[in-house]
């Protein structure tokens, strides 16, 4: 039960930064070379390199070389159903600690 915890929260450390999520969701539209995710992102090669070095880390990115091009893509499509899960959570608590304060 331990590996099996400690396995969930390596994925959840991976997914656990806004550029990676900005990162899974840009190839939610679709797979993308560094250089597409850096303008589209505006962010370094080099920080858009080591986010998705982690995410591949963790399998939640793939890769598909072309000659001298890499293409990532997801892994699992269903990253992108849980971060809308945790979006819509977060959204809930920030409604009701809204209405808390204007009770």
């Amino acid at each position: 039960m331990r590996e099996a915890t400690d396995l969930h929260a390596s994925l959840c450390q991976a997914i656990a930064d806004p550029t990676r999520i900005s990162i899974l969701y840009a190839l939610n539209e679709k797979p993308c070379r560094v250089n597409e995710l850096v303008t589209q992102l505006q962010s370094p090669q080099a920080t858009i390199s080591r986010h998705l070095k982690i995410l591949r880390e963790q399998a939640i990115v793939e890769t598909h070389r072309e000659g001298s091009f890499v293409t990532y893509s997801l892994g699992y499509q269903r990253i992108i159903q849980a971060l809308d899960i945790m979006r819509s959570i977060k959204l809930d608590i920030v409604r009701k600690e809204h209405d808390l304060i204007h009770e």
